[in-house]
């Protein structure tokens, strides 16, 4: 079932409406649909759609003939200039999509062919109308292929998309058979990824695909953080100590050095690349200030893994699945804060420049920074303002007890640290799980500056 990516699929509709030559670039993580998302795309037309595959550049260029000739049986081309002209040629017939999907495997196995298309295509794009996207997984492959000025493909492509996994709101509609209450917690665990998706088995309960999916030997999510390191990088074993760092709790630069004991001059590149992945996020306060950044796991199935798996490794080898489920599921509900707050980021930003909002922000996250007056630190959830006088102050509860008026009251008393001085319209907004005391909605009553959203909310409204 193909759901969501309305806005790539308007993308690539655009510039194939252009009538000239248009090579775009796609890349993004594994697994995060890109080869589901193109098929989608050249339903009804002309095309060649070649997957390259992780084998000789013999295999390749036959499966690339195969690919050109379609059903006719033709003859397999010699060698993969005369092959790509073909494609060439045959745009000049009428609207054509050529798609490369796996660039990064047909490079290794035939190095020269950056060359035989930078040559074709400077050739080529002033008569041949040809709709050429070429696809990698290897994230930091793709980058170097394309935006390394000494590479042949260098300014050759008119456009790039970087597809990204898939928010909690485009996730739901996938899971229409599970319930809503069930939802945050799939995504807690599964993360964006389509592909994770598929993994999960609606007619089961959410127990049993945890243990199916993580919690015995052999499941598919079992070493999926460590097999996809090996997929996107040299040498995975200082990639997974800085990320077992940071699901320590260790966030900031000289602290992940310490933890994954690296000399804290060489750890950029490291967190550069995690970052490229989606994997990690560079984190500043909101507005920012003069704190230095914080490192946080962005996906949620890495945060997952690295918050339980490796600590429960042990008995998940040795057949304890049922013991090991019990242990994370009592542990699941303070894990799922992190994970509400995301969901409460992406619905204020769904929101953005709606009537449901009292103004548009420009810049909405976390806030964190000292109270001079009480000499402590403090923390706000999410704060979305517009850059100049406005300001959203909001709080997320995961919690199953209702939202008391401390909350709101705690809220607004942060509202008034010097950090916020430039804020003259303020707004309190608080999202729940469990809704909300009688106080608290008495309190709430009548101020059009407090709204009290609880989740249910969230999900019916979206």
């Amino acid at each position: 079932m193909f759901i969501g990516r309305e806005r790539e699929l308007a993308a690539l509709e655009e510039r194939y409406g252009s009538g000239k030559f248009e090579l775009g670039i796609m890349y993004g993580r594994r697994r995060v649909g890109k080869t589901t998302l193109l098929s989608e795309f050249v339903r009804g037309k002309r095309a060649v759609f070649f997957t390259a595959m992780e084998t000789s550049a013999e295999e390749n260029l036959l499966s690339l003939s195969r690919s050109i000739m379609g059903d006719s049986g033709g003859p397999v081309f010699q060698n993969f200039p005369d092959a790509c002209r073909r494609i060439f040629e045959m745009a000049r017939e009428g609207p054509l999509v050529f798609i490369i999907d796996e660039f990064p495997y047909l490079a290794a196995s035939y190095p020269g062919i950056s060359s035989v298309l930078q040559k074709l295509i400077d050739e080529y794009k002033a008569n041949s109308p040809l709709f050429m996207i070429i696809n990698g997984s290897s994230m930091t492959m793709m980058e170097d292929y394309f935006f390394t000025y000494k590479r042949p493909l260098y300014g050759r492509k008119t456009f790039q998309l970087k597809i990204e996994p898939f928010g909690f709101f485009e996730m739901k509609s996938y899971f229409r058979k599970s319930s809503a209450g069930r939802l945050p917690y799939i995504y807690g665990v599964y993360g964006g990824i389509p592909q994770y998706f598929e993994y999960y088995d609606q007619r089961l309960s959410f127990r049993e695909n945890l243990i199916k999916n993580y919690l015995r030997t052999g499941a598919p999510l079992l070493d999926e953080p460590g097999s996809l390191l090996k997929q996107e990088v040299r040498d995975p074993s200082n990639y997974n100590a800085i990320l077992s760092a940071i699901a320590e709790g260790c966030t900031r630069y000289s602290d992940i050095a310490a933890k994954a004991k690296l000399e804290s001059g060489n750890i950029a590149g490291f967190l550069k690349n995690l970052t490229a992945l989606n994997l990690i996020a560079r984190e500043s306060p909101v507005p920012e200030g003069g704190r230095r950044p914080l490192y946080v796991l962005k996906d949620h199935m890495i945060r997952f893994w690295y918050r339980f798996i490796p600590a429960y490794l042990s008995q998940i080898n040795s057949g304890k699945s049922a013991l090991v489920c019990d242990a994370i599921e009592a542990e699941l509900d303070p894990y799922m804060g992190k994970v509400f707050e995301a969901i409460t980021g992406e619905y204020l930003w769904m929101l953005n420049g709606t009537e449901r909002l009292p103004f548009a922000f420009t810049q909405a996250g976390r806030w964190w920074g000292g109270d001079p007056a009480k000499k402590r630190e403090e923390e706000i959830d999410i704060i979305a303002h517009d850059g100049k006088t406005r300001a959203i102050f909001c709080e997320c509860k995961w919690q199953k007890k209702k939202t008391g008026l401390d909350v709101l009251e705690g809220l607004v008393e942060k509202s008034h640290l010097p950090a916020f001085s430039q804020f003259t319209g303020k707004y309190f907004y608080i999202f729940s799980r469990g809704g909300f005391t009688e106080g608290c909605r008495k309190r709430a009553a009548g101020a059009e500056e407090i709204r009290l959203i609880d989740y249910g909310e969230m999900v019916s409204s979206s």
